[in-house]
């Protein structure tokens, strides 16, 4: 028997009960949607679906799962779709300044369609870097009752007997350059290197952010690790959309799952995993939308911490799949829970919490991919933060896979990526610099570019151990070696990194956690004395817009003041 459902506290009772909403019930008998159909909960299913990249193409095939889970479970599914900028397209030139933004335009397009539409609860598919935050974010600002699901990872390609992704093809743009890969070999490695639907292959930001959906309670447990052409996602896809009926009959919503302490565990398995430094820009992001202040320097520090136990690349051996094969996600979860390490009392989507959820989970013996915390692989995390009179706001260094955590040299300044990556291209650098490439940050840029095309050529050319690489933008989930990005506060505010020139010299130093040019303080003064703001060539449009209303890295590059400030919840409307 079908259940009868109490619209009276659903926001869909604004568009579907009582007489005065004639009209718009009008509209839904035009899509073919039953008097039944209308009475139920309306479920809105977002996904990130285009033609873009393979991380976004399967999208759609997941969502009719989601919608077929909804309608199992007496709820009346509404798919619709936004964009999404995939960064290995976008990298290496200014496509790349839209990257961010997009993950502001995902978060504001899920919005404004739940919220014109009255929809009671959501469940989201994404698949790229940016469309994973965003969609978070989205159902964090919007707090119905939610569901996230990652649209899975692509598979390995293989290259000379080996495993590889899409970095090792960036990274052989480099060897070409240097003259260490043929033409012939560098087109063979483009045509195998992504054989398959889905996001790249490593601990990059999009399998990073794909953890922590899982760990701070999003997502069902074990619904991150199969790879997006499986069929596994599609059961995960039905399971999800019955989840979230569950959570509307419960009123169990994504800001009593996502505390403080569900930002901690984030955090820690970030760390654990050498994930992509771009989760200290997302998770203090996904913060603000549930009114939660958490900055670079709380992510930093509780990374600092964390020991690193999963051996995955871009620094390690294994990619998303290997992952799975062992178990996915719970694994991780398990190790770091059994070490105390996790808040095992936190609430998840599935009406547990997340220590009753891994509570079965048997740790796999015989297998290099994930360690147990007594065995791990270094005591530290692989991300860490830094600070210093070159970086007053923080700054922060992926150091998973890196031999020297200290590096001393002196400054070799680009003000734009491009500058950069021609001079990197023409070897015009040496060993010891510290290539500093500025006004790439959230303002400056604006849109804060990744700099993976730059620093993959770097290692390339064998140069990735003997060279620093700091910038107040970004750098990709993919990028590996002594590269610091979010300096802050950034060149385009004055910030120190717009003072320095070629010569200075710098030291960064990743175990101290320290980052520091050696100029005594009134020589600093003297310099911004003479400093000038930058004009941008962005002067209309929705990057003009996201440069003037953008914060600042630390905070997560916020466009909005957040739940903080919030007089009510949609939600509650």
């Amino acid at each position: 028997m079908k259940k009868t459902w109490d619209k009276s506290k659903l926001p869909s009772r604004h568009t579907t009960v009582g007489p005065d909403r004639a009209p718009h019930r009008s509209y839904y008998y035009a899509m073919g949607l039953s008097e039944e159909e209308i009475a139920q909960p309306f479920v809105g299913v977002a996904t990130c679906w285009n033609e873009a990249a393979p991380c976004n193409i399967a999208l759609s095939r997941q969502a009719q799962s989601v919608k077929r889970g909804v309608s199992e479970a007496g709820g009346t599914p509404r798919e619709f779709t936004t964009i999404t900028v995939t960064d290995g397209i976008a990298m290496g030139h200014q496509g790349m300044k839209s990257s961010l933004v997009s993950r502001e335009v995902i978060a504001d397009s899920v919005e404004l369609t739940v919220r014109g539409h009255g929809y009671d609860a959501l469940v989201g598919v994404a698949g790229c870097d940016k469309s994973l935050p965003g969609m978070m974010m989205a159902m964090l600002r919007l707090n119905v009752p939610s569901v996230f699901m990652y649209g899975g990872s692509i598979l390995p390609g293989r290259f000379k007997d080996k495993d590889v992704t899409v970095v090792d093809v960036f990274e052989a743009v480099g060897q070409h350059a240097a003259g260490n890969m043929s033409a012939e070999d560098l087109h063979e490695l483009e045509c195998v290197a992504c054989p398959s639907a889905g996001a790249c292959g490593g601990q990059f930001t999009a399998n990073t952010m794909a953890t922590v959906s899982e760990a701070i309670g999003l997502a069902l447990p074990g619904s991150a690790g199969a790879p997006a052409p499986y069929e596994d996602r599609d059961r995960f896809g039905v399971l999800s959309g019955q989840a979230v009926m569950q959570l509307i009959e419960k009123q169990l919503r994504p800001r009593d799952i996502c505390t403080r302490k569900a930002f901690e565990n984030a955090a820690v398995v970030v760390g654990a995993t050498g994930g992509s430094t771009n989760a200290a820009l997302h998770l203090p992001a996904m913060a603000n939308e549930a009114g939660i202040r958490f900055t670079l320097q709380d992510v930093a520090d509780i990374m600092r911490r964390t020991p690193y136990i999963a051996d995955l690349k871009p620094g390690g051996k294994y990619v998303a799949l290997d992952v799975y094969k062992i178990g996915g996600i719970p694994v991780i979860l398990k190790s770091l829970l059994d070490a105390g390490l996790l808040h095992g009392d936190c609430m998840t989507v599935t009406g547990k919490t997340l220590a009753e959820n891994l509570a079965d989970v048997v740790f796999p013996e015989n297998q290099d991919v994930v360690f147990p915390v007594s065995k791990a692989l270094s005591k530290t995390g692989g991300v860490v933060g830094l600070m210093g009179n070159l970086a007053p706001d923080g700054a922060i260094v992926k150091v998973a896979g890196l031999k020297n955590q200290v590096f001393t040299g002196t400054a070799l300044c680009f003000d734009c990526e491009e500058d950069a990556f021609a001079a990197v291209q023409a070897r015009a650098y040496k060993k010891g610099d510290v290539i500093v490439i500025r006004y790439e940050g959230p303002k400056g840029g604006p849109g804060m570019r990744e700099m993976l095309s730059t620093t993959a050529a770097i290692y390339g050319q064998d140069m990735g151990e003997h060279v620093a690489l700091i910038t107040d933008g970004r750098f990709s989930g993919g990028t590996r070696g002594f590269c610091i990005g979010h300096v802050g506060p950034e060149a385009a505010v004055g910030g120190p990194i717009a003072l320095l020139r070629n010569g200075d010299k710098i030291t960064i130093d990743a175990i101290k956690g320290t980052i520091d040019v050696d100029l005594p303080e009134a020589e600093l003064a003297a310099r911004r004395a003479e400093w000038k703001p930058r004009p941008t060539d962005y002067n209309s449009g929705a990057i003009w817009r996201f440069g003037q209303n953008v914060g600042p890295a630390y905070l997560g590059a916020l466009t909005h003041p957040g739940a903080a400030a919030e007089t009510h919840s949609f939600a509650d409307l």
